[in-house]
């Protein structure tokens, strides 16, 4: 099963071509241009697996973006991109949660590594939140 990756960025030409660029990989896409829109898609769709969000954006940033996806989607793993970097907000971004922090335009091999490992993770702490519920509720009668 294909890896879901939301988007979320507020130019729209660079989510259109990373859309593209993953897809031709085996991604599955939801786009956003907002952090609004994003946590809209989110609920929408629950199979999202990865999110990879731009930190500067208008309204809602990437990192306010990220504390809400965390804090309403704790199993979504969250990858932040930037052409501004900042240690300050590299640092509140591994704070708060993100997987990681890339810089703009970065490589679409380091990218989808980034993907997988984001997927790994995820899928680790799922398994083990089953296995905690099998040892709670013991073996299915």
């Amino acid at each position: 099963m294909a890896i879901t990756v939301l988007l979320i960025d507020d130019e729209s030409p660079f989510v259109e071509a990373l859309a593209k660029r993953l897809l031709n990989r085996g991604f599955a896409i939801v786009k956003s241009t907002s952090g609004a829109e994003a946590l809209k898609k989110l609920q929408e769709n629950p199979s999202i697996d990865v999110a990879v969000c731009d930190v500067k954006m208008p309204v809602m940033d990437g990192i306010e973006t990220l504390r809400l996806i965390k804090s309403e989607y704790p199993m979504v793993e969250v990858i932040l991109l930037t052409g501004h970097a900042t240690v300050q907000s590299a640092i509140q971004g591994m704070r708060l949660g993100a997987l990681d922090y890339l810089m703009k335009p970065c490589d679409l091999d380091l990218l989808i590594t980034k993907i997988h490992e984001a997927k790994d993770k995820k899928s680790a702490q799922e398994n083990k939140i089953a296995q905690a519920i099998v040892d709670l509720e013991g073996p299915p009668k």
